[in-house]
């Protein structure tokens, strides 16, 4: 997809409201945070300021890991329960809410009446494309997907999906500040229910349940396999070009004629599993006993120091440089008008 180049009237980005504060919305905040964003987290949830500053403080040893500053990582944070007030004043609106298309709706129904005309507005919905979303919005060229890979803090990866509407220049502004906020953006061609990792991990996941569910192999074994073998592959070279290696001097051409045939043949015997009641007993007793001696939180910590130490080993550490959050805000019109 051909995008406008940047201009030098690429927005600044002061302030941020992230609706949601789960798991996601709380990993963008600190993100944002770190990079010395104002952020205001908006949920109607009552104990929402207990969970979020809680979820920050397990999260701050990971920013700092990365080189972000941490000292006073909450001295800018408010939180805002009224969702047309938090937004206010927002250069950017960073959305996680349920992943129910009507709630979506509602939300960006609001948001858009309320948020700045410069604001970019994106959703980090995991599958729901923009297009279905922004029906119900005046201006559905303002709304774009901004889909981060869980923990948003850590790993690299976002992808930025346009909707049937989505302009340009909005596309432009969200590859540009996922891309200061220290991220890998990546702008998909084309709107696809489910977007790309999520598929990909979706369709590798189908096939572990279904080994595991056939007594092939229990959990703990499966999760070795795969971090012994296509886990660290794939960290350094990702399915097509693994291939095109293993396809010798003439690359995937090789591949694909001399080894494609049996791997097309048994892609009818893969797996088509449910999660009926015996396959979540299965999964939930096995989930217990790999991985119950342990506290969420402290599994999370651990894939975190580990995420770090092979994202360093690999070079693919981000930029931290927060350049677009000083001086003034965006004036967006005048960006498009440039486009």
């Amino acid at each position: 997809m051909n995008l406008p180049t940047t201009t030098d009237t690429s927005p600044v980005y002061r302030r941020a409201t992230v609706i949601g504060g789960g798991v996601i919305g709380i990993s963008w905040a600190g993100l944002f945070l770190a990079h010395g964003l104002d952020v205001t987290v908006t949920d109607p949830r009552p104990d929402v300021q207990e969970q979020v500053l809680t979820g920050l403080a397990e999260i701050a040893p990971a920013l700092a890991e990365l080189g972000l500053p941490t000292g006073d990582l909450t001295a800018r944070l408010r939180f805002e329960a009224d969702l047309a007030t938090a937004v206010a004043d927002a250069d950017v609106v960073q959305e996680n809410g349920p992943e129910r298309l009507a709630v979506k709706q509602e939300i960006w129904q609001v948001v858009e009446r309320a948020a700045p005309a410069h604001a970019l507005l994106a959703t980090s919905t995991s599958g729901i494309p923009a297009t279905a979303i922004a029906e119900a919005m005046a201006q559905p060229e303002r709304l774009v997907v901004g889909h981060p890979f869980n923990p948003p803090h850590l790993v690299p990866l976002v992808e930025i999906v346009p909707g049937d509407k989505t302009a340009p220049q909005t596309l432009r502004a969200a590859r540009d500040f996922y891309a200061v906020m220290g991220k890998k953006p990546q702008v998909l061609r084309k709107e696809i229910p489910g977007f790309v990792a999520n598929r990909l991990q979706s369709a590798l996941f189908r096939e572990c349940v279904h080994l595991v569910a056939e007594g092939v192999v229990t959990e703990a074994e499966l999760d070795e396999i795969v971090t012994d073998s296509i886990g660290l592959r794939w960290a350094v070279a990702g399915p097509f070009r693994t291939f095109h290696l293993g396809g010798g001097p003439d690359g995937l051409p090789h591949f694909v004629r001399h080894l494609g045939p049996a791997m097309e043949a048994s892609w009818p015997e893969l797996g088509n599993p449910t999660f009926d009641e015996p396959t979540v007993a299965v999964l939930t007793e096995q989930a217990e006993e790999a991985f119950g001696a342990e506290s969420v939180g402290e599994l999370a910590a651990r894939r975190d120091r580990a995420q770090i130490a092979l994202m360093r080993a690999l070079g693919k550490t981000p930029d931290m440089t927060p350049d677009m959050t000083a001086e003034t805000a965006p004036d967006q019109a005048a960006d498009s008008a440039a486009a």
